[in-house]
């Protein structure tokens, strides 16, 4: 299988780089190569390239500053994914697409099905659902795959954050009323690679689906697991949301029922405390 990838430098692009299997090779682009703030560069890359599929690992991640840049969030997450889409449909190859949690309005406390109604509290989330819109319209074949707080040993994300500040503090305040799935970088690139070679067998598995790791927990939950790994002595204080104001609003409830995820390919929800360890553990290592 010879794969196309959006991004290079982000957590996905960077795992999926490391677990590529035996027969499987790929082509990440960077920015330089392939700007996403230019969708008709993004569709000339798949119909110049002669790879079996495309997975788009790239975005604008940037939550609270989409708030004030909304229109290039969106061009970025929902005009490049909709040109990018069409062109696989041209090509007919498969078109995998990573999407998030924030398409939700993150009320109530059950699990998100990947066909309950959208409400994105932000310019992230509506840039997001926006691409994953024009991903469906294009009508070909397709994967979106939504995921939750994202974690790896490389980029910026929440388990280096707080491993960092546990180095220096001996106490921190973390948010305790939004709950969620924590997904290690690997674990989605695993997940993309599956997907990809079941698409190549039976196109007719095009859809959305959900992928986070289990079990559901607090972001002060999970602060505490980091603390506990790492062998720091930081205390945990909990808080609401509240008091801890963001230019962006975030979901309450991220859990997100993974079972059709399961059922169509296979692929359970992932340990993310075993994860965790994994990449607690690389992190202990010199990074490239």
């Amino acid at each position: 299988m010879k794969l196309l990838v959006f991004g290079k430098t982000g957590q996905v692009a960077q795992a999926l780089a490391r677990r590529l299997p035996p027969g499987t090779t790929a082509h990440f682009l960077s920015r330089g190569e392939c700007d996403l703030a230019d969708p008709a560069a993004c569709a000339a890359m798949i119909a110049a390239s002669d790879a079996d599929a495309v997975i788009n690992a790239a975005a604008y991640t940037a939550v609270d500053r989409a708030e004030t840049d909304e229109a290039n969030a969106t061009t970025i997450n929902g005009h490049s994914p909709a040109a990018m889409a069409r062109a696989a449909a041209q090509a007919n190859i498969p078109f995998i697409h990573i999407s998030t949690d924030y398409v939700f309005d993150g009320s109530g406390t059950a699990p998100f099905s990947p066909d309950h109604s959208t409400a994105p509290l932000g310019a992230y989330g509506r840039s997001k659902l926006s691409g994953e819109e024009g991903v469906r319209a294009a009508g070909g074949v397709h994967v979106i795959l939504r995921t939750s707080w994202v974690f790896s040993a490389h980029g910026t994300n929440f388990v280096k954050t707080m491993r960092a500040l546990s180095q220096t503090r001996n106490h921190l305040r973390v948010v305790s009323d939004q709950n969620g799935g924590p997904t290690s970088a690997a674990s989605i690139a695993d997940a993309c690679l599956t997907i990809a070679a079941a698409l190549l067998r039976d196109p007719t598995l095009s859809g959305t689906y959900h992928f986070a790791g289990a079990p559901d927990t607090t972001w002060a939950n999970l602060a505490r697991a980091i603390f506990q790994a790492s062998g720091a002595q930081t205390v945990v204080e909990e808080i609401p949301s509240a008091d801890y104001p963001t230019p962006a609003r975030r979901p309450l409830n991220s859990r997100l029922d993974c079972t059709s995820t399961t059922a169509t390919f296979g692929i359970q929800r992932p340990d993310w405390a075993a994860d965790l360890s994994q990449v607690l553990h690389a992190l202990k290592e010199p990074q490239p």
